[in-house]
């Protein structure tokens, strides 16, 4: 938190993806969740990850890279594949403003 009470936003470090990744996988260990490898083409649903990890990990991700698509965008449907969810996090107008510093 910064000294008006609001979020910090971290700089990115790592790349959008890898961020993505390392909290899907955090989630996973800390939910005993077996996740399969983190490929474009994998089906979410398939995953064995359930709502709650996926709620930890949009709120870990909004924490990290000081924003929430999923809040942001006016017509929202869940990314199918874990690419999709990427790309849903790269396409939102946030993520370059907060990539570039």
């Amino acid at each position: 938190m910064n000294a008006n009470g609001e979020a910090a936003v971290r700089p990115l470090t790592t790349s959008l993806r890898a961020a993505i990744e390392a909290e899907f996988e955090q989630v996973a260990k800390e939910q005993d969740k077996t996740l399969p490898a983190l490929s474009s083409d994998l089906i979410l649903a398939d995953c064995d990850l359930d709502s709650l990890c996926f709620a930890i990990i949009v709120a870990r991700l909004e924490d990290r890279l000081g924003f929430d698509p999923f809040s942001i965008a006016e017509d929202v449907a869940f990314p199918v594949t874990f690419g999709d969810f990427v790309d849903f996090y790269e396409a939102c107008p946030a993520a370059g403003a907060n990539a570039s510093g």
